[in-house]
């Protein structure tokens, strides 16, 4: 009963329209190396979390096929919204559509915490703040943004501080966005990180860099990338 993690899983199961393979040799026939690897190493009992950047989907009904591709897979899922999830809706409407396809072994992260085996899981989209190091077509009002998202972290850190009263185990922070990255920093997720004396933070988005270390630390927070193409789509085991 072990944690895993992987992002970026980027699926267009039904089309193969949005394929990744244009970005690098690594992607070629990426959605058969991610079910190869994962059914390998993946048990029933065990939970993936997958920050973000999941389907290529427009909205939930688009999103089925790779959402029934996902639940085929062994193992529990946690599902975090990513820049490109654009099928992500409420909580309750995901709930309620995952019920009515029978999609049975999916949870998502949404403003909430999860107790899995010896950790307790935190974690939201996150956002980068300086426009430089996001591509948009239009203008992105960045610190309202920011502001939101640390709104978020900040109630889903509530909830695993409340579930560590009693449990006594370790957060674990998992964002779509680096908090950290060359010299940009997000100071107000960093804070609220620290705050909560996170040790750990997991991140994806960051693509088609693979000469790096997978883990750096910033003060005493250790940050490990998990990008599926870095991760060359095997998840990444956490604990």
């Amino acid at each position: 009963m072990a944690i895993y993690v992987i992002a970026d899983l980027h699926l267009d199961t039904k089309s193969n329209q949005k394929s990744m393979e244009v970005f690098g040799n690594r992607w070629k026939d990426y959605v058969n190396k991610i079910q190869k690897n994962w059914q390998k190493l993946i048990q029933e009992n065990d939970t993936v979390i997958i920050p973000g950047d999941i389907s290529w989907a427009l909205n939930l009904k688009e999103a089925l096929d790779d959402l029934k591709w996902i639940d085929a897979l062994p193992g529990k899922k946690i599902l975090l919204k990513g820049n490109h999830d654009f099928w992500w809706s409420t909580a309750s409407k995901i709930h309620q559509f995952l019920y009515e396809n029978c999609i049975t072994s999916i949870d998502i992260l949404n403003n909430t915490a999860f107790e899995v085996e010896n950790y307790i899981i935190a974690g939201s989209r996150g956002w980068f703040t300086d426009q430089s190091m996001q591509n948009t077509s239009q203008k992105i009002e960045y610190s309202k943004i920011v502001n939101r998202e640390t709104i978020r972290l900040r109630m889903s850190l509530d909830r695993a501080q409340k579930l560590q009263e009693t449990s006594k185990k370790e957060i674990l922070v998992f964002l779509h966005f680096p908090p950290v990255w060359g010299n940009f920093r997000c100071e107000e997720i960093l804070a609220l990180l620290r705050e909560f004396h996170v040790t750990r933070c997991y991140f994806g988005h960051i693509h088609s860099t693979y000469a790096i270390p997978c883990v750096f630390w910033d003060d005493a927070i250790r940050f490990q990338m998990i990008s599926a193409d870095y991760l060359d789509f095997i998840p990444q085991f956490v604990g």
